[in-house]
């Protein structure tokens, strides 16, 4: 599991870094650009990003709109208060927000809920869904539910299934075949985050995936 960690305040982007690698391995970014090219580059299970960076003070909208079509949680880290967050970046709503100043167990525990929702899914992924009874919620899309929380999808060739708009947060790993949400396509053995809202899941060849509720 990787964290793209993106801050232009060099000292405070080295330690945050330092606490971060902790738990994950992390790739910083100095500005929204480095922060934007990371994102076509690569997938992280959380990005972390100040708000107000970049001259105009907008990047971490701007970064928070880029992560969420490449379908990756966003925290944001500001001293705003929560009604300025909300008018700087609606439309969109960040995963998390870590307040200025915070303590060092603040960010270790925001990086531990999206680093350990991320390896949850992807043991389950490894040891396969468990025998039970496939429920069918659409045409050509069954659900498995364990016990522990992890929800098994499988989803016949040229099925789509649209999500609802209330169901909350999730770590989502494709197991086989390959996923399309809106447009953005993993393939077996990838991760991605949903956020909250309605989303179109759609699949060409079928596939099996599985997702766990992020938590708290």
């Amino acid at each position: 599991m990787k964290v793209l960690l993106v801050e232009d305040d060099a000292s405070l982007r080295e330690g945050m870094g330092e606490l971060i690698a902790e738990q994950a391995e992390v790739r910083d970014a100095s500005s929204v650009a480095q922060a934007l090219a990371a994102l076509r580059e690569e997938l992280f299970c959380l990005v972390v990003t100040d708000l107000r960076i970049g001259e105009t003070g907008e990047g971490g909208r701007i970064i928070l709109e880029a992560a969420r079509q490449r379908l990756q949680p966003v925290a944001i880290v500001s001293a705003a208060t929560s009604e300025e967050v909300v008018k700087v970046l609606r439309p969109h709503e960040p995963d998390a927000v870590l307040a200025k100043p915070f303590q060092i167990d603040d960010i270790l525990a925001l990086v531990e809920r999206f680093v350990g929702l991320g390896t949850q899914v992807e043991q389950a992924a490894k040891r396969g869904p468990p025998a039970g009874t496939w429920t069918e919620v659409a045409a050509g899309f069954q659900v498995l539910e364990e016990s522990g929380g992890c929800v098994w999808a499988r989803m016949a060739p040229g099925a789509s299934y649209s999500r609802p708009a209330l169901r909350g947060r999730s770590g989502v790993m494709v197991v086989e075949g390959s996923l399309e949400v809106e447009g953005e396509r993993r393939v077996g053995h990838q991760y991605f985050y949903l956020a909250a809202g309605p989303r179109e899941v759609r699949t060409h060849e079928g596939c099996l995936a599985v997702s766990m509720a992020l938590r708290g």
